[in-house]
Formats: structure tokens, C-alpha cells, sequence
């Protein structure tokens, strides 16, 4: 039976660029529910939705890879949602679990682009579809064999290495035999994955000798994955060995502030390195193979995860700073 009514996350106010997310950003709408998916569509009742970083990005006015949220409109926002009811010609059916581009809502209607059934192979669980089978994962396995082009002997370097995408990057560059220094902001984040995710050395950023304790771990590194950008990005830049690869995935360290800008880029020159940027949205055609080599690896015990629940629809808006200010542990 439909509910009468449903809960939706709005965008009431677009936070100036490089300034934090606050309490009247969102709005909480309830509505009455008058929901009927078209031709084509599904109707979907959310279980789970993805927090993440890129999302303060989406707030600007500006150009970018996804069409910013306007003003009014649902946050928008990965998720898991299971399909309730089908419009004529939808490819899936009532009780399909699907994943994709959704929203902070607790009902939606989509019109299936780009939706995908969820099939939880052997070892993993529901979840692991916001993770490691999901678009955190993607970015890592993108970003470390494609861009990074990481090779066994290698020192790799992994920024935001806590967090969703770094730490499956931080285990898949030990699976391919590489040295791996990962960068957090807690000792409790540092111990975990030296103990847990089995790097070589974690790095508190935090720590008043942290420049000097990474370039006695790291001496010269010829990846690095960077999820934050700013003053790490710098000191990274001048730790080069010849023809390193920086795959350039996010700058948190930035989102929330007006960057000020890197002064170490000439090394890119000195040591024949490169900076490349990237999407993980460039790879959706090669995503099959993809998963198929992480549910193996999932299936087989050799990657580990952590997930973050916030419980509740309308805790999102002060959930999603969390990731911003390291209080997160694990997947939000």
C-alpha cells in the first residue's frame, strides 16, 4: 500500500563557493505522495544512499562534470533503492534492487538511464555496492591501473587513505606488489590501515613533523593517488622520481575554501611526471570487467571495508560535513 505522504531533502540555499555546507543550505519537505512512474520508468523506495565529497561540488553554480542542483530541487546523491512499481516498457520489474543516480528522498521516480540491477555475488554484501562494487571502487581500480599505471615495486602515495576511494586504493596497490605510504588525519585511521589494510607506513597529516616523516617514508614516489589536493598536493610535487604519475581524484582539502593554489609544478617538468585528472564516469563501458576482478578479489577475502551508517532520511545535511572534517569512519 502507498504512503499518503514522503520525505524529500531540498536544496533551499546555494552556499557560496569555497565556503561550508550550513544549517539552511537544505530544507526538509513532506509531501503528499502522488508518485506514478511513465512509460519507461520505475518508481523506487530508497534503503540506501552514498554520502560523498564530490557532492559540495554540486552545490555551485558553475560548470562541471554533473548539472549543478538547483535551487528547490532534491539533493541529489547515489543510492540502492528498491523498485516498487513499473511504468509500461521499464526494464525492471517490482522487487528488482537497483543502483544509480538518485536523491535524498525516501520515494523517487527515474526514468532507468543508467540504472543498474543489483546481483550480490558470493562474499559480498548489499552494501558493497556503495563501496568496493560500487563507484568508490571504480574510481580507486580506474585510478590506480589506468592513470596511475602503479607497477610491482613501486612507491605508491595515497592522500584521504581513510576514506571511501583511498582505501581500497591503499589495499589494491599491495595486491600488485607495490610500497605503499598511506595519509590520514587520526591515529586511530593510521593504525587501522597499517594494521588492518597492511601499508607499509600511515602518515598522520596532523602530526607536527609530518613533512619530515614523509620524506623519510616515501623518499621518491612514482604514484600518487590524491584525493585532497592543497599543501599535500604541494609537498607531493616535490618528492618525484622520473616519469611518477599523480592521478589527480578530488581536492577535500579544498571544497570548502578558496584554494590557494600550488607552487611545486615545475618538478612535472623536471622529472618528465604527469598530473592527470580524471572521472570515473569516463570508465562506465569497461565497469563490467572491473567488477568482475574486484568481486573476485572481494570474494577471496583479500579486500577489506568499513561503512559509516547515519540512520534517518532527514540526518543527511548534517551528515554530509562530516566527511569534510575527518569525522567519518569509513564509508558514509
Amino acid at each position: 500500500m502507498a504512503p499518503s505522504q514522503y520525505t524529500r531533502i531540498v536544496l533551499n540555499e546555494r552556499p557560496a563557493p569555497g565556503t561550508p555546507i550550513v544549517s539552511n543550505t537544505f530544507r526538509k519537505e513532506v509531501v503528499p505522495f502522488d508518485l506514478k512512474p511513465g512509460k519507461g520508468e520505475v518508481l523506487v523506495r530508497m534503503l540506501y544512499i552514498s554520502l560523498d565529497p564530490a557532492m559540495r561540488s554540486w552545490l555551485n553554480e558553475a560548470r562541471g562534470y554533473m548539472e549543478p542542483v538547483k535551487i528547490g530541487e532534491t539533493m541529489k546523491a547515489g543510492a540502492i533503492a528498491e523498485v516498487v512499481d513499473v511504468g509500461e516498457g521499464a526494464a525492471f520489474a517490482p522487487g528488482d534492487l537497483v543502483n544509480g543516480q538518485f536523491g535524498w528522498a525516501e520515494y523517487m521516480v527515474h526514468n532507468g538511464a543508467g540504472l543498474k540491477k543489483v546481483v550480490v555475488p558470493e562474499g559480498a554484501q548489499l552494501l558493497d555496492f556503495l563501496g568496493l562494487l560500487g563507484m568508490n571502487g571504480m574510481t580507486a581500480y580506474f585510478g590506480l591501473f589506468d592513470v596511475g599505471k602503479i607497477k610491482p615495486g613501486e612507491t605508491l602515495v595515497v592522500s584521504g587513505a581513510a576514506g571511501a576511494t583511498g582505501s581500497i586504493v591503499c589495499q589494491l596497490g599491495k595486491l600488485v606488489g607495490a610500497k605503499v605510504i598511506a595519509i590520514a588525519g587520526t591515529p586511530d585511521k593510521c593504525e587501522w590501515l597499517e594494521k588492518e589494510l597492511g601499508v607499509d607506513k600511515a602518515l598522520n597529516y596532523k602530526s607536527p613533523t609530518f613533512r619530515q616523516d614523509f620524506r623519510k617514508s616515501v623518499g621518491f614516489l612514482d604514484v600518487y593517488f590524491d584525493n585532497v589536493g592543497g599543501e599535500i598536493l604541494d609537498l607531493a610535487l616535490t618528492r618525484l622520481n622520473k616519469f611518477a604519475r599523480i592521478a589527480f581524484c578530488g581536492a577535500i582539502s579544498d571544497y570548502n575554501q578558496r584554494p590557494k593554489g600550488i607552487t611545486n609544478y615545475m618538478n612535472l617538468i623536471s622529472q618528465s611526471a604527469k598530473l592527470d585528472g580524471f572521472l570515473v564516469f569516463d570508465y562506465v563501458k569497461q565497469f563490467p570487467q572491473a567488477l568482475q576482478e574486484m568481486g573476485k578479489w572481494l570474494g577471496e577475502g583479500k579486500l577489506k571495508y568499513k561503512f559509516h551508517i547515519v540512520t534517518g532520511l532527514e540526518k543527511a545535511p548534517e551528515a554530509l560535513p562530516m566527511l569534510f572534517e575527518g569525522r567519518n569512519q569509513g564509508k558514509l
